[in-house]
């Protein structure tokens, strides 16, 4: 009965759409990118503990651009103001991920399968300092990352949690010319 659930839930899943959204990889000047860990909540709490690292990320509002969403998540996550960023780059297409089974249904209260993001390359141009995780937005916005570091592009695929490793390792192919080599 419990396989038939599953496949259940997997299909309706199947029926909804993508959550539009806007993923930023924020490069400092030694080429090293802003990677923040995730405060644990619901059901990917334990799934998201040993991959709780990840980039900015967060959805797209009725009538805004998706490059003018990546520079508001970002300053709701990061504290990062928009002039304190320099654009680099957008990657050529959106990337998708598909929530898992067992989380389907209690992110964005069931209405989308997954998130289909557009990301952004910026150069932070800024002192460290401006970044606070714990205050984001100026202390308007919900802290999403409890720790935050400078990470190299290419780790991130090993840090994001396993769902979304895909998206992940498009990410860093896009933007490989933006990072410290490995």
């Amino acid at each position: 009965m419990a396989d038939h659930d599953t496949r259940a839930a997997g299909s309706a899943l199947a029926d909804l759409p993508y959550r539009p959204c806007v993923g930023i990889a924020l490069f400092n000047r030694d080429g090293l990118v802003f990677a923040g860990r995730r405060r644990g909540e619901g059901a990917l709490a334990a799934e998201t503990q040993a991959h709780a690292w990840q980039m900015p990320q967060g959805g797209i509002d009725a009538g805004e651009t998706p490059r003018d969403a990546a520079l508001r998540e970002l300053y709701e996550e990061t504290n990062v103001r928009p002039e304190a960023v320099r654009f680099l780059a957008e990657a050529p297409g959106w990337y998708s991920y598909d929530l898992p089974t067992f989380a389907a249904g209690q992110p964005w209260r069931g209405r989308y399968r997954g998130q289909t993001q557009k990301w952004f390359a910026f150069a932070f141009e800024g002192d460290d300092g401006e970044i606070d995780i714990h205050r984001p937005g100026g202390g308007a916005h919900k802290a999403e990352f409890e720790a935050w570091r400078w990470e190299p592009l290419a780790n991130l695929a090993t840090l994001i949690i396993p769902f979304k490793r895909p998206v992940y390792e498009q990410v860093i192919a896009a933007f490989a010319p933006f990072a410290r080599p490995a």
